[in-house]
């Protein structure tokens, strides 16, 4: 079964969401408040989150910053503003979707039904550990909830990366499949140069990286916690 957390303050509004995607295949647990919903996001683990930005005790906003420093949530937003800031603080904070009030029901199930399939299919780019979210479908990159740029080269590098945690990649397989151009000749010290670039955005203290270490004589690895 899966597990919906819905976070809105108006009762009538979050019983009548709670039961039109209320199935057998669906549990939906229902919080009305910012510090209600933290709560429970410290004690459980969800699928998807519908959260209200306008809460009485806080901004949802708030709560979708902690949720991504540890869970890989789906987070649909709804907000009463149509307004650029809104929209865009919640994307970037890592929200999934968005859907602005008042909305249909039948809408709303189809955006959740859009989310829980992509949980379903396995096809979600998204990377979360600790302080970091990595989504590299839409290229978008946090660390403590703050946005990152990163190069194409370097979104290449840290994917391979994270998607072989734990694993250490050799140096000539990382030059092979990042510099695929058809040069017949890349310097080796591109890829030096890119770790240390990626180390400079992500670590605290790049000098003695924590995550993206080397292991000398091989080539490099991101390591588990």
């Amino acid at each position: 079964m899966q597990e919906i957390l819905l976070v809105e303050d108006d009762i009538a509004l979050s019983n009548g969401i709670a039961m039109a995607l209320r199935n057998e295949q669906l549990h939906v647990t229902q919080c009305h408040g910012l510090h209600a919903g933290i709560d429970y996001l410290a004690a459980h683990s969800v699928d998807l989150v519908i959260l209200d930005v306008n809460l009485p005790d806080g901004s949802g906003l708030t709560l979708l910053a902690e949720l991504r420093k540890n869970q890989t949530a789906s987070v649909i937003l709804l907000t009463a503003n149509d307004t650029e800031t809104d929209i865009v603080t919640g994307l970037e904070l890592g929200a999934d979707d968005y859907i602005t009030k008042p909305f249909s029901l039948a809408v709303l199930r189809a955006r959740v039904n859009t989310q829980l399939r992509k949980l379903e299919g396995g096809t979600s780019s998204a990377f979360q550990q600790d302080c970091y979210r990595f989504d590299f479908e839409r290229m978008q990159f946090f660390r403590n909830a703050a946005p990152i740029e990163l190069s194409k080269t370097e979104q290449k590098l840290l994917r391979l990366l994270v998607e072989n945690k734990g694993i250490t990649l050799d140096r000539g397989k990382l030059i092979d499949r990042i510099w695929t151009d058809g040069a017949e000749y890349v310097d080796e010290n591109a890829l030096s140069v890119t770790i240390k670039r990626l180390r400079d955005k992500l670590e605290d203290h790049p000098s003695h990286p924590k995550y993206i270490k080397t292991v000398y004589g091989i080539g490099y690895t991101w390591v588990v916690k």
